[in-house]
């Protein structure tokens, strides 16, 4: 049985009864629970990046270590998603839940108050495992308490909204805080979050496990796990030193390598982390893809844009970061949509029309120029295309976990968290090497302005190859309200 019992009935592949047409009020309770903790995980992958400069100056970071404060935490939110969503699967959701939170609040306690480098990137370590651990549960305990079609969709819509806000929230409120308090306030804003999730989930949120507990595929998990470090590693690598760094290339290598082992020792094992036969299904294998290509090219226009505002036109990092609050907005409003654009036009057609809206939104910031005037056209743009990426989040997150039996919401939410996670990590360094690599040296505004807008442009393209994969291969499905007969 799913995670909240009364509620759930029906909700698996499997299920049998008539769903419920509208939430109940547990379910109201298990989603402002849920929506918060995913809320709180949002805005800790982007709070930290306006107070990177003052936090490497206040504790002594090397200007070419700085970026490990953001890499370790990436390493391991990425590197340990997929591994983390099967043991929810296993031990129990909830637990996993639990404890997940419970290391996040006491690592941003402990990075508050850290003295040292070491000392900030063990917290950072620390908040990564925990983000890999709360986020495919979280997600998980999320689809196992909706019933698959219009609830499950508003919810997922509303996770949705609310993930990419508190992205861009984060970005904002780590230069408010930064400059009226302290960088140290970055982390201590999760403690009391963290801690009244921990009070309130286990009375509202019930325990999720199987009922026969099968081994953990080792062999499997640590090829994944080695083998999504080593791939993010080698994208860090590649944005800081080029795609022709060594290091960047051997890792990149050494993590496709692996991750093909993965595969093979996956279709042989008797408990596999991944079933084959998911990766096999056309909406888990097409929903990730269009996924990652939505992380990847929404997460890097915003350090597209944030390069432009800086250095074309000259804003503050504060003043940049407020900008995007017209981002913020249109993602909301698309996560608040997507549910009633699925139940209406289906999963894929959702992902096309999201998808072309981003694409034309992103097309229109090619024509950017350097006086302050252009500032309008950047807010319209960003707004259209957060509504658009949204839809196709949403989409995404429908699409690879609908059609499971709730045993396996962990798995399919795993490797969704997994493809955000790789696909925020991709983005940034991907577009920085191609606007750094065309501004060959060059300096000033006008060089940043025509590596931005190369950039612009392949992202345009990459978001409409997301647009053609999902017209062609992915199988259109619309969700119905009507109870069995």
């Amino acid at each position: 049985m799913s995670v909240v019992d009364e509620v759930s009935v029906g909700s698996g592949a499997g299920g049998g009864g008539v769903a419920p047409s509208r939430m109940t009020g547990r379910m109201r309770l298990v989603l402002v629970v849920l929506l918060v903790a995913q809320f709180m995980l949002a805005v800790d992958f982007s709070i930290l990046n306006v107070a990177l400069p003052v936090m490497g100056e206040g504790l002594g970071f090397s200007l070419a270590n700085l970026q490990w404060i953001a890499t370790s935490f990436a390493l391991c939110a990425a590197g340990f998603t997929l591994l983390f969503g099967r043991i929810a699967d296993l031990f129990g959701r909830r637990r996993l839940f639990l404890l997940g939170l419970a290391v996040l609040g006491v690592s941003s306690l402990v990075g508050g108050l850290a003295t040292s480098p070491e000392m900030l990137l063990i917290a950072r370590v620390a908040q990564g495992l925990a983000t890999a651990a709360v986020t495919p549960a979280g997600l998980s305990l999320l689809t196992t308490s909706f019933p698959e079609g219009p609830l499950r969709d508003k919810a997922l819509g509303l996770n949705g909204a609310l993930m990419s806000a508190g992205f861009t929230t984060g970005a904002i409120l780590g230069g408010v805080l930064t400059d009226l308090l302290s960088w140290r306030w970055s982390f201590f804003i999760n403690v009391p979050v963290a801690l009244a999730v921990l009070l309130i989930a286990p009375a509202v949120i019930k325990e999720s496990r199987p009922e026969s507990r099968p081994k953990l595929d080792m062999p499997g998990a640590i090829a994944a796990t080695v083998g999504l470090l080593a791939l993010v590693f080698g994208l860090t690598q590649a944005g800081e030193h080029g795609w022709g760094s060594p290091t960047a290339l051997l890792s990149l290598a050494v993590g496709v390598l692996l991750l093909i082992a993965f595969y093979a020792i996956e279709k042989r094992a008797a408990s596999p982390l991944v079933p084959v036969t998911i990766l096999k299904r056309r909406t888990v294998a097409w929903g990730n893809i269009a996924g990652a290509i939505a992380f990847i090219t929404e997460t890097s226009l915003v350090f597209l844009m944030t390069l432009y505002l800086q250095q074309v036109l000259g804003y503050s990092a504060l003043a940049a970061g407020l900008s995007f609050a017209v981002l913020g907005i249109g993602t909301v409003i698309g996560g608040s949509l997507a549910a009633k654009v699925i139940g209406k036009l289906g999963t894929k057609s959702t992902l096309v029309l999201g998808g072309l809206l981003q694409a034309v939104a992103t097309f229109a910031l090619y024509f950017l120029g350097d006086e302050r005037s252009f500032i309008w056209l950047l807010l319209a743009a960003t707004f259209a295309g957060g509504i658009g990426n949204m839809l196709v989040i949403v989409g995404f997150m429908v699409t690879a976990t609908s059609g499971l039996p709730d045993h396996e919401q962990g798995m399919a939410t795993g490797l969704a968290t997994m493809t955000q996670q790789i696909g925020i990590t991709m983005g940034t360094p991907i577009m920085s090497a191609i606007a750094t690599g065309h501004m060959a040296g060059r300096t000033g505004p006008t060089a940043v302005l025509d590596g931005v807008s190369l950039a612009v442009l392949i992202n345009t393209a990459i978001v409409l190859i997301g647009v053609a994969t999902t017209a062609l291969f992915l199988h259109n499905k619309q969700h119905t309200n009507r109870p069995s007969r």
